[in-house]
């Protein structure tokens, strides 16, 4: 049985975060709720276990903890910053960015 892929989206401030999530929603992903700050990212990677990192903003910090905790994952951000996966030019590039991660497999738990 598949899985959803799991997306954490993380942004600068509340508005952001919701431009950012609604840019990332798709069929073939679940988004979890999102953060705003380092603190608040960190507890969801551990909580939700995200497949997918969507960052928009100058998280540098959150991106090399992502990268070096969790190598498998997927991360996207909207520079260039180590440990990113890829880099989308603009926020209309997210969900295709995000369709090109592959699903899950394994028992559910």
């Amino acid at each position: 049985m598949c899985r959803a892929v799991k997306v954490l989206c993380v942004a600068t401030d509340e508005d952001a975060l919701v431009r950012l999530r609604h840019a990332s929603v798709g069929a073939g992903w679940e988004l979890v709720s999102g953060a705003i700050d380092l603190r608040g990212a960190l507890d969801q990677l551990d909580v939700e276990r995200p497949h997918a990192l969507v960052v928009f903003g100058p998280f540098d910090d959150l991106v090399a903890l992502a990268a070096e905790r969790f190598p498998g994952m997927r991360i996207i951000t909207d520079r260039d910053t180590p440990g990113a996966s890829v880099v989308a030019t603009s926020i209309e590039d997210v969900r295709e960015l995000l369709a090109e991660q592959s699903r899950p497999g394994g028992p559910v738990r």
